[in-house]
């Protein structure tokens, strides 16, 4: 099982899935939310990562990020939930941007996850 993008600093490891739908957002009871079956995929590339790495070189603390491109909903995907111990956290990406903003906002989402590290 493989992630879009790995990102690690010590013992510290972020796993990022790219997604891109035309609706990022499933709507279920007039209530928007997370499409789950994404939710379970980064959750399962984290729980896999971390069995890996804890039994070739000891513990590390694992995270997961969904990034969605982002669509014109009013609504955009932007939160953290802990599931098992682990930090799975999704963000949005503004692709009608220039280039540089772009590349500053995925600056910050690896400075975010790793200050302190």
């Amino acid at each position: 099982m493989v992630t879009d993008v790995t990102l690690a600093q010590g013992r510290v490891v972020l796993n990022i899935d790219a997604k891109y739908y035309s609706r990022s957002m499933q709507q279920r009871f007039d209530k928007r939310s997370v499409h789950s079956g994404n939710l379970y995929q980064i959750f399962t590339y984290v729980k896999n990562k971390e069995a890996e790495l804890a039994s070739t070189s000891g513990a590390h603390s694992v995270s997961g990020m969904l990034l969605y491109a982002r669509t014109d909903e009013d609504v955009q995907p932007d939160d953290v939930y802990q599931m098992s111990g682990n930090q799975i956290s999704v963000r949005t990406l503004d692709l009608n941007r220039p280039f540089e903003t772009i590349r500053s906002q995925l600056d910050g989402v690896a400075a975010a996850h790793f200050k302190g590290n």
